[in-house]
């Protein structure tokens, strides 16, 4: 059999072994150490605002952060995009309140801000104002954030960015992650960079990072002894872990690159078939760094549909994967309200993964080209 060519695999970039000896050299094995806070640094710098960053244990637990931060409580409503993958969701439940999910736009795959302000004006109508809103970047793409920032100013609910999929996307020339109240970052194993598991908070405050890190920490108070006053997490980056990431950003710029002609490359192979539309940025105003290349197939234009062509890749050997399941398909949120019309779902339907890493060879793009063209008969 071939060797499998995988859909976002890790790519090392040489250096994470000097930052990690260093820690060990130095025994700082903990969660904090230098790699912690370089790691922090490197990613304020790169992201280029006045901005603070809590390296944490994964993507997931930074978003629990924020919603805590944000005050959501017990029976509070969260409005959550539904495209998106089921971690967007689960904290909200963690803190036991209600997600509220809302549909996409066609033109980003994110959250569409008519829904949204549907979604809002009929909770305020039965009396339920949301404690927060959580938009996603899928796939790296920026969401339509003017629209949805002044939508979040008009009703005075704070805007959580779960921009995991978005290192190094940018919106109008400013980062995904820095727009809203709080953002999420991931650098889970196939993410664009990686620290093999972890993520971070991002923050506009000292204030927030603090309490962020605090929380993180098990929320020990000030004392010689262990006392704590408020429900605490183990949810600090280890200094190991940041060491890999602080290698991971010495290449950060040209992963994007690399990412980005992954989607050039796709484009120019489905621009020969009618029927498959490619995730693009709208307009000059979207920067995606194409963590994951995408595509919906019409298959009454192809003759095929987007399962048959995954099938097609997998008989080579060749990963490949459905978009996001929508959360308010998913059985476990099957009863939470869900605002807009069909635009996920079709989505959902229709779309497809292909392989985006830039670790990527030219003999395997050679074979995702030559497999897809034996999908589509051409």
């Amino acid at each position: 059999m071939k060797d499998k060519i995988w859909l976002s695999s890790p790519h090392m970039g040489g250096n994470e072994l000097k930052y990690i000896h260093e820690a060990f050299e130095n025994n700082w094995v903990a969660p904090l150490g230098p790699n912690v806070n370089g790691f922090e640094h490197d990613l304020e710098v790169f992201l280029n605002a006045d901005i603070k960053v809590a390296a944490l244990s994964a993507g997931t637990a930074a978003l629990h952060l924020a919603l805590i931060e944000c005050g959501v409580e017990f029976g509070d409503e969260v409005i959550c995009q539904s495209m998106t993958f089921s971690a967007s969701a689960n904290p909200i439940a963690y803190q036991g309140a209600n997600p509220i999910f809302v549909d996409s736009e066609n033109e980003t795959w994110n959250m569409c801000p008519v829904a949204l302000k549907e979604a809002i004006k009929d909770r305020l109508e039965i009396g339920k104002k949301p404690k927060a809103i959580i938009v996603v970047h899928l796939y790296g793409m920026p969401a339509n954030m003017e629209e949805i920032l002044s939508i979040a100013h008009e009703f005075d609910i704070p805007l959580i960015e779960d921009a995991a999929e978005a290192l190094g996307s940018t919106y109008k020339g400013k980062c995904c992650g820095t727009f809203g109240r709080f953002g999420i970052l991931s650098f889970n194993g196939n993410k664009i960079i990686t620290t093999s598991g972890g993520g971070a908070l991002v923050c506009h405050s000292q204030e927030d990072k603090d309490r962020a890190v605090f929380l993180s920490t098990q929320a020990r108070d000030d004392a010689p002894h262990y006392q704590h006053s408020y429900i605490g997490y183990n949810y600090r980056m280890s200094n190991i872990c940041a060491g890999i990431g602080r290698g991971q950003m010495e290449v950060l710029k040209d992963r994007v690159e690399s990412r980005r002609a992954m989607a050039t490359f796709y484009r120019d192979i489905f621009a020969k078939i009618d029927g498959v539309s490619v995730l693009t940025e709208p307009s000059s105003d979207f920067y995606s760094n194409h963590w994951l290349s995408a595509i919906t197939v019409d298959s009454d234009k192809t003759g095929i549909t987007r399962e048959n062509l995954r099938l097609a890749l997998l008989e080579d050997n060749i990963e490949s994967r459905p978009l996001w399941k929508p959360m308010h398909l998913q059985p476990i949120f099957a009863n939470s309200p869900y605002y807009g019309g069909e635009n996920a779902e079709n989505l959902f339907n229709n779309g497809l993964c292909l392989p985006s890493g830039s670790n990527l060879t030219q003999d395997e793009r050679i074979r995702i080209e030559a497999a897809i063209k034996r999908a589509f008969t051409i």
